[in-house]
């Protein structure tokens, strides 16, 4: 076997050895967090979306295993017990969980895991997770933020006034977070985020030449 040969071996092996990165990505509702994730599962292809599980019902037309895992509170409260959450928040009387074994399942096959969940949820997360690489995006303004949540006639006004008080209170937590991008224009943030991600690539790939 040649030197070449001998080198590509190596390289192949500390490839599949190598373990994948967790990023997670937190925003205020309307900032446009689920376009930016969609957008970046379409462009890394070893890149999975972690699901979230639930004890609420489906709306429209959720599906299981897709939108969520929806579990009944029983099992969910056996999660809890086993340790079976990486993180968990009860919201509005339902709960909601992150399930530690597909974490570090696919971390250990060497795939990066995408985790779309708020500030205190990021905050339990890197306690487990301290090398988690962290995202929070910004609204280019509070004003902005009013307009895109007015424009998608979901809510009402009453909700509207609810979810910019939330989005007060994350924005005054994102220095938690190594990076904060704003959304000002879509393109413009896929492409940073982008970025971010191909930098851990990168590293990666330097440590282990």
């Amino acid at each position: 076997m040649d030197e070449q040969k001998i080198k590509n071996k190596k390289l192949i092996k500390k490839r599949f050895c190598s373990k994948g990165h967790l990023f997670i990505i937190s925003a205020p509702s309307g900032a446009g967090k689920t376009t930016l994730c969609k957008a970046l599962l379409d462009r890394f292809k070893n890149m999975v979306y972690s699901v979230s599980h639930t004890t609420r019902k489906p709306r429209g037309r959720e599906q299981n295993g897709v939108d969520y895992y929806f579990i009944s509170q029983e099992d969910f409260e056996k999660g809890i017990r086993s340790c079976k959450w990486a993180e968990w928040a009860e919201v509005h009387g339902n709960f909601y969980g992150t399930s530690a074994k597909f974490i570090n399942n696919c971390l250990t096959c060497g795939n990066d895991v995408l985790l779309d969940i708020d500030v205190q949820g990021t905050i339990r997360i890197l306690k487990q997770y301290p090398d988690s690489i962290t995202v929070f995006i910004m609204p280019p303004s509070l004003d902005t933020l009013r307009a895109r949540l007015k424009s998608r006639g979901t809510d009402n006004r009453d909700v509207i006034a609810k979810r910019l008080a939330n989005a007060r209170k994350e924005i005054a937590k994102k220095d938690i977070y190594r990076h904060v991008v704003v959304n000002d224009r879509l393109s413009e943030a896929i492409t940073e985020l982008v970025s971010i991600i191909e930098k851990y690539h990168k590293n990666a790939h330097l440590q282990h030449l």
